[in-house]
Order: structure tokens, then C-alpha cells, then sequence
């Protein structure tokens, strides 16, 4: 009898959290103040605010990121088991945090993260039409001549899987998973934290 096997499997972790109310408010003061940020983001295209380039203390800046960061770390920690990483009786730890604020329009060209092991984002806020965010498949370049996939092909046949997430998601990956966000056609601000695990 014929059998299948899914090899190589790629996995997204999905959860939901608390939003804490105060989170989106401290996001936009920061947005607000860092120059530095804004900056970074207007030179590079952007599309509203990222503090990536610019600011590293979040957790120490406002107990609503330390708080936050506690509860990934332990969602982390779950998803590097199921994973089976072997870690050498070590935990993987926060390399960087950083607030995304997306204007109307904004889109995030697809991109990996390079020296991490574990990837995510939390969603603050998300108001509807404010853009997916667009996972593909990382055997992509290799695929040749392989033909489409069916509209309704199962999620792990597709080539390419859009989430579309809810304020309080949590998305965690492995970090060499390419991935973009839509475009923003929202009225309002999508609001979110990226974060990477080293």
C-alpha cells in the first residue's frame, strides 16, 4: 500500500494574548519621540514608524514591553521543543524587540532575519484591510517547472500562505523563513512588535 510522508516541515506557531490597552498608547509616544526612528523609516521607505533601527531598550524603556516579553518567552520556549531544537541545556534568549507602526499604503518587501533562531510578531492593533502577512515557501527558487497549486490547495501545499491576523495574535517562525506584510488599506495605523530569538 502506497504511504506519504511530509518531510522537511516548516512551522508557524499561532497564539492569542491579552492586549494590554496601554500598549498601543506607549507604541505611538515612542513613535512620537524617537527621531531617530522616524528618520530611519522616511530614508528607507517605510511607510510610518519602525523603531528597528534605532532603539534596543524597549524592555527596559516600559514595564508593557518587559511584560510582554515574559509572556513570548515562555510561548518560545514551547515552540523551540515541539521544534526539537537541540540547545545544549541552553534557553534561547531575546536578541531584539522593535514597534511597527504601518500608515495606509505601508508595505514590508519580503525579507528573512539573519543570525536568529526564532522569529515573531505580536499584533497591537489591526484594523480590518491593513494587510496579511505573506509566509512562502522556502524551496521557492528551486521549484522550476513545478506547476501552480489549486486555488484550494491545503495550507501546506500552497507556495505562498497569507495570515491575516487579529489584535492579540501571536505568530512565531523559524528565522530563515522568508516573509512580507501586504499593503496597508486601512484607514487607521497597524500596530505591532517584532521581535527575534537567539
Amino acid at each position: 500500500m502506497p504511504a506519504f510522508s511530509s518531510l522537511f516541515a516548516t512551522q508557524l506557531y499561532q497564539a492569542r494574548l491579552a492586549v494590554d490597552r496601554n500598549l498601543a498608547r506607549t507604541c505611538l509616544g515612542i513613535a512620537d519621540e524617537d527621531r531617530a526612528g522616524q528618520r530611519w523609516a522616511r530614508d528607507n521607505g517605510y511607510g510610518g514608524y519602525t523603531s528597528y533601527a534605532s532603539l534596543n531598550d524597549l524592555t527596559r524603556r516600559a514595564t508593557v514591553f518587559e511584560t510582554l516579553e515574559k509572556s513570548i518567552a515562555r510561548h518560545v520556549a514551547l515552540f523551540a521543543r515541539k521544534a526539537q531544537f537541540d540547545l545544549g541545556g541552553h534557553k534561547l534568549k531575546l536578541d531584539s524587540l522593535w514597534i511597527n507602526v504601518m500608515d495606509k499604503g505601508a508595505v514590508h518587501a519580503p525579507h528573512l532575519h539573519p543570525h536568529s533562531v526564532i522569529s515573531g510578531t505580536y499584533y497591537v492593533t489591526v484594523p480590518p484591510g491593513s494587510g496579511a502577512i505573506r509566509f512562502e515557501d522556502p524551496r521557492l527558487a528551486m521549484l522550476m517547472a513545478a506547476p501552480v497549486k489549486k486555488r484550494n490547495a491545503r495550507l501546506e501545499n500552497r507556495t505562498f500562505v497569507d495570515i491575516a491576523p487579529k489584535a492579540g495574535t501571536l505568530l512565531l517562525w523559524e528565522s530563515w523563513l522568508r516573509h512580507g506584510v501586504e499593503p496597508n488599506r486601512a484607514k487607521g495605523q497597524r500596530i505591532s512588535i517584532s521581535f527575534n530569538y537567539s
